[in-house]
C-alpha cells in the first residue's frame, strides 16, 4: 500500500493511505534504512511517500520510500553528523521570524532561503507578531522589505490579530504543501491556530530571560488545511547549519553576487579580499545590503571552517 508520512515521532511514522484519505496507519522501519542512511539522522522525513504492508496487530512495516521531489534539511546538531531532514515533497517553505520577542536574524533567513532554491523550493519570509513592533522596528522592517523586494523573494506581515494578513497567508497557502520554518518563540504555533481553526496547537511564551522561544512543536507533522494543502509543521530551531554545499557555490546563490562574479578578475574569486573583485566593489557602492554581504561572509567561513576540520579528520 502506498501513503504518506504526516507525522514522525522517532521511532514511529503516522502514515496517511494515498488510497483511503481517512486512513492513518502507524508504521516501523526496518534496520536496514538505518544501515543506508548514514549520512542522515533519519532516514523517513514528514512527507515522504512510501510503500508499506499492514502486519497482524495492526500497525505496519515500511518497505521503500519513493524517490524525493525535494526537500528542507539542515546540519544535524547535538554533536550528531550529517543533514537532518526536516521535511520533504513541498511547494513551497515559509521562514517565520519575529519583529520582537525575539527579534529577527536575517543571517537565518539567508541561510534558509539558500537552502530552499537549493533543492528548487519557493521561498517565502513570515515577518510575524507585527502588533508588538515599536518605531524604531517599523524602520528595521522598512529597510529589511526593500532589500528582499529587490531581490524578488516575497514578504509577508503578519499578526495573529489582524484577520487581514492571515487571510493573505490563508490564500499563498491554498492548495499547496507548505512548511513553517523558524526560531522557536516566533509564533509558528499562533499563526497556525490562526489559519486552521479549531486546531487549538498549545503556545508558550518567549522567555523573559532570554529573549528566546519556547519549544511547544516536539516533533514535525503535516496538517491538512481546511482551505486545501497541507502544512508541515517543524520544532523550533534556534541555528540553521547548510549542509552539502561546496564553497565555489555559496554566491550563486545571492543573486546580487550572482552576474556580478562573472566580472571578478579572478575566476575562484572568494569576495572576501582579493583585488579585482565585482562583488566587494559593488558591497562599497552601496549596491548589495550590508547585512547580505555580512550573511555571506558568515556562511562562507562557516563552510570553509567545517572543511577545514574534516580534512583535519581525515589526516588523523
Amino acid at each position: 500500500m502506498n501513503g504518506r508520512v504526516i507525522k514522525s515521532t522517532g521511532k514511529w511514522y503516522s502514515v496517511l493511505s494515498l488510497s483511503d484519505t481517512e486512513t492513518v496507519i502507524q508504521c516501523q522501519i526496518p534496520g536496514k534504512f538505518r544501515l543506508r542512511e548514514l549520512k542522515q539522522t533519519n532516514p523517513i522525513a514528514v512527507g515522504d511517500v512510501v510503500r508499506y504492508r499492514e502486519l497482524e496487530d495492526g500497525s505496519g512495516l515500511i518497505e521503500e520510500i519513493d524517490v524525493r521531489k525535494n526537500k528542507i534539511s539542515r546540519k544535524a546538531t547535538h554533536g550528531r553528523k550529517g543533514e537532518h531532514i526536516l521535511v520533504s515533497n513541498v511547494d513551497q517553505a515559509f521562514v517565520v521570524q519575529a519583529v520582537q520577542q525575539p527579534q529577527f536574524r536575517t543571517g537565518f533567513i539567508d541561510r534558509f532561503i539558500i537552502s530552499a532554491e537549493a533543492h528548487h523550493i519557493r521561498p517565502l519570509i513570515i515577518l510575524n507578531k507585527t502588533d508588538l513592533g515599536t518605531d524604531e522596528d517599523a524602520d528595521l522592517v522598512a529597510n529589511m522589505l526593500k532589500i528582499y523586494d529587490s531581490l524578488s523573494y516575497e514578504v509577508l506581515l503578519t499578526s495573529i490579530y489582524d484577520e487581514e494578513s492571515i487571510a493573505e497567508l490563508q490564500d499563498c497557502m491554498k492548495d499547496k504543501t507548505s512548511v513553517f520554518i523558524g526560531p522557536s518563540g516566533t509564533g509558528k504555533t499562533s499563526l497556525l491556530n490562526a489559519v486552521q481553526p479549531g486546531l487549538n496547537r498549545t503556545v508558550s511564551a518567549v522567555s523573559s530571560f532570554s529573549n528566546k522561544g519556547k519549544h511547544t512543536t516536539t516533533f514535525a507533522e503535516l496538517i491538512p488545511l481546511h482551505f486545501g494543502g497541507y502544512l508541515a509543521d517543524t520544532p523550533g530551531i534556534r541555528e540553521f547549519g547548510l549542509v552539502g554545499f561546496d564553497l565555489n557555490e555559496i554566491a550563486g546563490f545571492f543573486p546580487e553576487m550572482r552576474e556580478r562574479q562573472q566580472n571578478c578578475r579572478f575566476y575562484n574569486c572568494t569576495h572576501l579580499h582579493e583585488p579585482g573583485c565585482a562583488v566587494m566593489e559593488a558591497f562599497k557602492a552601496g549596491e548589495i545590503a550590508a547585512s547580505r554581504y555580512e550573511s555571506y561572509i558568515n556562511i562562507y567561513e562557516s563552510l570553509e571552517d567545517e572543511n577545514r576540520s574534516a580534512g583535519s579528520r581525515k589526516r588523523g
